[in-house]
Parts: C-alpha cells; structure tokens; sequence
C-alpha cells in the first residue's frame, strides 16, 4: 500500500501545530500581543520544520510490496544410514551358587568348678581369745559355752568387780589361774579403783583350784549365801 501524503506537507503541518502551540502559550501565559505571539508562533514552526526536514531519511529501496519472497534452500536434512541390526542377546547360562558356609559351632563353656562347701563357722561357745601383748593376760571376746565363771567365789572379787573383768575379757577361773607374774602385776597395775587387788588376795591360787573343782573356805561361804 502507498503512502498517499507526500513528506513535505506532514513536515509543514507539524511544524504549524508546533507554531500554533507556541503562540498560544505566548499570548495567553506569556501575555504578549497578537503581533508578537504570532511572531513568536512563525519562528518555532520554521524551526521545528528545519529539524524535521534535517533529520528525516528517505527507507532504503529494497523489495516492492507483494513481491513473492525468496525461495528458501530447501533444508530437509538427508536420510540417516539404517542402523546395524542388534544381535540378540545370548541368554547367559545360569550360574549355580555358591554354598552357604556353614555357621561356626560356638565352643562349649567349660563347666564352672563346684563350688566347695565353705567352712563352718568356729563354734561361738568357744570364742579367740583377743590379740595380746607380751605381759598382758588372756581376754576373751565373750564367755565360753555355758557361761562365765562365778568370779565372786574368789576372795577379793564382789559383784562391781566381777562386772569390771568382764568388761575386760576375763569370765573364767582358769584364765585367771595361768597368769604369771607380768600377767599378775598388769592386773595390778589396770584394775581401775582396785589397783594392787590381785596380788594382795592371791587370786591365782585361788582360781587353780577352783578351775580344778576343787573349793576354798571362801568360796564354800559364797555357795551358801553368806557372803552377798
């Protein structure tokens, strides 16, 4: 389709609108007169048409419309080379599996050793007797089956005495019977409140013979009630 407007009169008549708009703010913003808004109009129009006509480019001559294009190359791609056919597959032959190994037989725990019996406990009707010292006499933790001795039998022993031996370990006639002198002396020496006592009343000869059955004057009075 053809352009039916030559080039030159769009170019005047944009520079008139331009100068049109140009004189209008002139007269009416500007508060020129009509001789000077028209003078002013003129100028921007003949500007705008110098600019227009500078800077306008006639289109470079190629193709008329409704030219039948260009064949293009014909760009069917060429066939590809038939591929090689696939062998088919072998099937390959099955392959037999291996055998599970066979679990490993834990060994058998040896049998735990019997346990033996474990000894009886000594017998607490005859105690052991208490560490001593050298010099000092036979203790012991507490009296033998069929309990202490009566003590009082001996001369020079009452009932608060008789208390205090057993407090210390002793609570038979023979304890007191196998003392010897350091044992006899240390008697003396640790009896609280009756320092000297087993000395001054023999008491070892005394409990000889009681621990060998016999009895003494004393003692007889003693078995009697006659003394406590």
């Amino acid at each position: 389709m053809k352009n039916t407007a030559p080039i030159s009169s769009g170019i005047l008549t944009v520079a008139a609108i331009f100068g049109i708009l140009a004189a209008g703010i002139a007269y009416f913003l500007l508060k020129y007169g009509v001789f000077g808004s028209f003078f002013i109009g003129l100028i921007i129009a003949i500007i705008v048409a110098i600019i227009l006509m500078l800077g306008w480019r006639e289109p470079q001559s190629g193709q008329q419309e409704g030219a039948a294009p260009a064949p293009k190359p014909d760009a069917t791609p060429a066939p590809e080379p038939a591929a090689a056919p696939v062998a088919a597959a072998t099937p390959a032959e099955p392959v037999a599996a291996a055998p599970a190994p066979k679990k490993a037989t834990a060994p058998k725990k040896a049998a735990a050793p019997k346990k033996k019996p474990a000894a009886k406990k000594a017998s607490a009707a005859t105690p052991a007797p208490a560490a001593r010292a050298e010099g000092t006499p036979e203790f012991l933790s507490e009296a033998r089956e069929g309990g202490p001795d009566d003590l009082k039998q001996i001369k020079g022993v009452g009932p608060k005495l008789e208390q205090t031996l057993h407090g210390m370990g002793i609570y038979h006639f023979d304890q007191i019977a196998n003392w010897g002198p350091q044992e006899q002396a240390w008697m003396d020496d640790n009896l609280a409140g009756f320092k000297g006592r087993a000395t001054r009343d023999d008491w070892v000869s005394q409990a000889k013979t009681l621990s060998a059955g016999g009895s003494t004057e004393f003692s007889q009075k003693v078995d009697k009630g006659g003394v406590y």
